[in-house]
């Protein structure tokens, strides 16, 4: 009798050893297998490419949330630089890629390049007879001309570059309405609240309350290339690098190009 109840206290305990186990193992990883939340840190401009990309991952990835958070690159950088959580970065710029690989804040061995983009010069849909080209921007002509934050933002930096390629960054300074990302130079035209806007072809793309009159030549700004990289402190790393790796496949490929990236 004692010896059987012995036996059973025996079996208790390791019964209760094993589901200890099961949620310190369960608890050190963040979630369960079966539910992990991938934080995404993504530049704007990749919005719509990955809401769409996100329906048919989540389908295919049964207990795998994706929250994406979207702004300017360099916004975005300087939140994962101050410990906002993220477990994977997609940046419209390697100079923001560069800052936190730097500061070994990225997971090196998983950067990679996804996609690239142009820039294009915008104006209403409504607008009658616009310029057709980067070079005929005059700013006696233009009371607003809104663009991304140079210091910010990507498609700001880029659009710097063109105009001191052009002459005109200097001349321009009092027409300049600045935006906290390219989404918002895109919504400010649309409006009509500036006559003119620069931003990524992708965008304009999207877009039925704009026309693009311009294509910007590639050779005044640096080329507009898009890095991604696991996030260093990534509480889901292995799920994470998966995901980024099915955004430079066959099926993600074709997802931002439907949306007009190259």
């Amino acid at each position: 009798m004692k010896r059987a109840l012995a036996a059973g206290l025996a079996a208790a305990v390791l019964v209760l050893l094993a589901a200890c186990t099961n949620t310190e193992d369960s608890d050190e990883k963040g979630n369960a297998p079966d539910n992990v939340e991938l934080r995404i840190s993504a530049a704007a401009s990749l919005t719509d490419a990955l809401d769409d990309f996100k329906k048919t991952y989540e389908e295919k990835h049964e207990g795998v949330k994706l929250t994406f958070m979207y702004g300017g690159s360099g916004k975005l950088a300087t939140a994962i630089e101050n410990g906002a959580p993220a477990d994977l970065f997609l940046s419209a710029s390697k100079k923001d890629m560069d800052t936190l690989d730097g500061k070994g804040l990225i997971d090196g061995p998983t950067r990679k390049d996804f996609t690239t983009n142009t820039l294009v010069l915008i104006t209403n849909e409504g607008t009658a007879d616009p310029i057709t080209s980067f070079k005929d921007i005059d700013p006696a002509d233009i009371d607003h001309f809104v663009i991304g934050e140079p210091g910010s933002v990507p498609v700001g930096r880029y659009t710097k570059e063109v105009f001191e390629s052009l002459g005109l960054w200097r001349k321009m300074q009092d027409k300049l309405v600045l935006a906290s990302d390219v989404r918002q130079v895109l919504t400010q035209v649309e409006l009509g609240n500036a006559e003119y806007g620069i931003v990524y072809s992708s965008d304009a793309f999207i877009s039925d309350k704009v026309k693009v009159v311009a294509e910007a030549d590639p050779g005044w700004h640096t080329p507009i290339v898009y890095p991604g990289a696991v996030v260093k402190d990534s509480k889901h790393p292995e799920e994470a690098e998966k995901f980024f790796d099915e955004l430079l496949g066959d099926e993600g490929q074709k997802v931002l190009e439907k949306y007009g990236f190259k």
